[in-house]
């Protein structure tokens, strides 16, 4: 199963999301179960918070979930430059 590496976090932006809801990540992860990809409120914790990365079927659970394009996952997100750290 593809997991996407996050260089760059969308955690403030589900957290966003999900505020603008008024769920909680309790409820979140109820909805996301009763669309087949149960999920702990720990493990959604970590992913707002940048630290685990998110399986692109629990991506497409969320956007479910919060009645949400792609976009709104990703808005206000800049790439990283891959050679930032070769400038040394």
């Amino acid at each position: 199963m593809a997991k996407l590496l996050q260089d760059i976090s969308i955690g403030n932006n589900l957290k966003a999301l999900r505020k603008a809801k008024g769920l909680t990540q309790n409820q979140i992860c109820a909805q996301m179960a009763q669309l087949g990809r149960p999920m702990l409120q720990s493990t959604y914790a970590q992913i707002e918070s940048g630290s685990r990365n998110i399986f692109i079927s629990d991506l497409i659970a969320l956007k479910r979930v919060f009645h949400a394009e792609y976009n709104d996952f990703f808005q206000n997100l800049e790439p990283i430059s891959k050679y930032d750290n070769d400038l040394d």
